[in-house]
């Protein structure tokens, strides 16, 4: 799969994820942050920013934080990663 591809389908996953555990759905937060996992096996790192890299493997330490944090933090990673995938357009 395209890097391009798989890394904003990373980022919706994101913000869904950022979704759930606002409105306090976490089934649906669970489950995209399982779906927002296995996307990121999908990309080659090799061909990325080493601070896209970071951003990347960043995404294993949410689940280690309250909700509130979770969500914020999804959210952040979401945005950087678009405006990365936007700017650079793999």
């Amino acid at each position: 799969m395209n890097n391009r591809i798989a890394l904003e389908a990373l980022v919706m996953d994101l913000k869904r994820v950022a979704l759930g555990y606002n409105r306090n759905s976490l089934v649906m937060a669970k489950r995209f942050y399982e779906e927002a996992l296995a996307r990121r096996r999908e990309i080659n790192t090799s061909s990325l920013k080493p601070y896209v890299q970071k951003l990347l493997n960043s995404i294993d330490s949410l689940q280690n934080n309250d909700n509130e944090v979770i969500a914020d933090k999804a959210l952040m990673l979401s945005t950087l990663l678009q405006n990365y995938v936007r700017t650079y357009s793999l």
